[in-house]
């Protein structure tokens, strides 16, 4: 990495580094002034959820998903996120966003509704994929919220990289082979992200119901992990359950071997989920009985993305135009936060983002995406015990020393994207993690746990002193108004587009599921 890096550094192309785009996708419940899942609609006074590209929802109607725009500059990010959650407060009346990840007062799967998207054929879609996901997996895990980071390089640094390696493929099919090494290099080093930001060490004890559980009671109401970082990414969050068995594991070799495999899967039946039924008595349970109904079903921690044309697939839109940014999905909502990720963590992602690059990515040796796998799941669940070991290459290695390995590695690239800023804070975000791997007590999880403790609150009254927190700090905030009154007219101009897609739907919905994954 060094020698790569070092030259690119070196170049008279250099300052291109400084030129990504961040985008930042963030989820969060909303819940009633008792901390239960919201029971009413979408509020139609935030748009379509369909077609409203900056306020949307994700599994379920209470799941808000709030979407900044990629751009080049941190501040215009943070701000958009910050405006977007204020426009949500001042439509929300008595209700909270809610602060963490894990959500709290769960009362059985019925109490969790499904996203509506309308009558559309793409609306439909969506809504029907949601109810299978509920079949296959239930819905409590569905609506644990996290946070997606998204980034993408410069086409001025990718033809200035292409140049400098004198390769000789044409320039797209180099930036997707790129792209799937750095993603490769992030899943190695996956680990790193829930032990630094996890924010989820404890959990209401209604989220299990009456499951079996390994962790401890924390208190009456929660349950916790002493040395937990992120139990969203531990087995109790999202996995795909029946990923052993049924053998779906994506590749991530070459562009055309991840979309191959994400195929095969999608055309894949399942025995397990044949037993459930696609259309039954002329309702639909799920898209198809297949191994993955569509492709974002398929739970992965990083992702390489390009932007869809109307109704195409993901695999079609990446075998047709490449890689165009890669979306990281690890991060747990920041509790401590109101927008639920701060400065430093971007800043500290972006340089790991560009360290990912210019390291040597061969592709996984057998065994590896077991070992990374493992990794993530040991991290999640002990992540700051002392003394903790994971494997590299079939090696035991002190999660210390290779955190420590890393965050040296990222020291000329701090120093890089410093070169224009004032009060060096790419540096700072550095030191900050730095310290965090040096002290587990400085990490987001340790605060939290300690919090609960001094103050003698469960997991549900910490969640829910922070989310009043926050809702003040959105109600006390100055108002953008023309950033207001932009919002409001995206909420109309997606309500006008949502009744436009439906009345122009020409086919009727079997056909329209035909059409969409005959796509190739």
């Amino acid at each position: 990495m060094e020698k790569n890096l070092a030259r690119f550094i070196a170049s008279a192309s250099a300052e291109l580094l400084n030129n990504g785009s961040i985008g930042v996708e963030k989820e969060c419940l909303r819940v009633n002034e008792k901390g239960s899942i919201s029971q009413k609609p979408h509020p139609m006074v935030l748009g379509s959820a369909l077609t409203n590209p900056y306020i949307t929802t994700d599994y379920s109607e209470a799941l808000l998903e709030l979407i900044t725009p990629p751009v080049g500059e941190m501040q215009a990010v943070f701000k958009f996120l910050c405006d977007t959650q204020q426009y949500v407060y001042r439509h929300l009346g008595d209700e909270l966003l809610w602060s963490t990840s894990m959500p709290c007062v769960v009362a059985g799967e019925s109490s969790i509704p499904l996203a509506r998207y309308g009558s559309s054929n793409a609306g439909q879609m969506k809504n029907i994929y949601r109810r299978g996901l509920g079949y296959r997996y239930g819905r409590v895990m569905q609506v644990i919220a996290g946070v997606h980071f998204n980034y993408s390089f410069s086409d001025a640094f990718w033809q200035a990289l292409h140049r400098l390696e004198g390769d000789n493929q044409p320039l797209q099919n180099f930036i997707s082979e790129r792209y799937m090494g750095l993603i490769r290099s992030l899943q190695r080093v996956g680990w790193l992200i829930p032990y630094l930001f996890g924010a989820s060490p404890a959990i209401c004890k209604s989220f299990l119901g009456t499951e079996p559980t390994e962790l401890e009671s924390f208190d009456e109401f929660s349950y916790y992990g002493p040395y937990a970082t992120s139990l969203r990414m531990g087995d109790i969050g999202y996995q795909n359950n029946k990923e052993s068995e049924s053998g779906i594991k994506a590749c991530y070799d070459s562009l055309d071997a991840y979309v191959e495999s994400l195929n095969c899967a999608i055309d894949t039946p399942c025995p397990d989920y044949e037993k459930i039924g696609v259309k039954v008595d002329g309702e639909y349970r799920q898209l198809n009985a297949n191994i993955l109904q569509i492709e974002n079903e398929y739970y992965s921690t990083v992702r390489p993305k390009q932007i869809l044309k109307g109704n195409e697939k993901p695999t079609v839109a990446l075998k047709r135009r490449g890689v165009r940014y890669v979306e990281l999905r690890s991060l747990d909502v920041n509790a401590f936060d109101p927008l639920g990720i701060n400065a430093e963590q971007l800043r500290f992602l972006e340089m790991l983002m560009i360290f990912c690059l210019f390291e040597e990515s061969p592709s996984l040796a057998a065994g590896e995406a077991q070992e990374i796998d493992a990794n993530e799941m040991t991290v999640a669940h002990r992540g700051r015990e002392p003394g903790l070991t994971l494997n590299r290459c079939g090696e035991s290695v002190s999660l210390k020393q290779w955190a420590g390995a890393v965050c040296d590695a990222l020291l000329p690239i701090s120093e890089l994207l410093d070169r224009d800023e004032g009060g060096r804070p790419y540096s700072a975000a550095l030191a900050e993690q730095v310290e965090a791997v040096a002290d587990p007590e400085k990490t987001p999880s340790a605060r939290m746990l300690n919090e609960m403790r001094d103050n003698g609150e469960a997991f549900f009254h910490f969640a829910n002193r922070m989310s009043q927190q926050h809702r003040r700090y959105f109600m006390e905030r100055a108002v953008d108004d023309v950033q207001m009154a932009l919002f409001d007219e995206q909420a109309k101009q997606s309500l006008r587009h949502q009744r436009e897609i439906e009345e122009s739907d020409g086919e009727d919905f079997d056909a329209f599921l035909a059409d969409y994954f005959a796509q190739r």
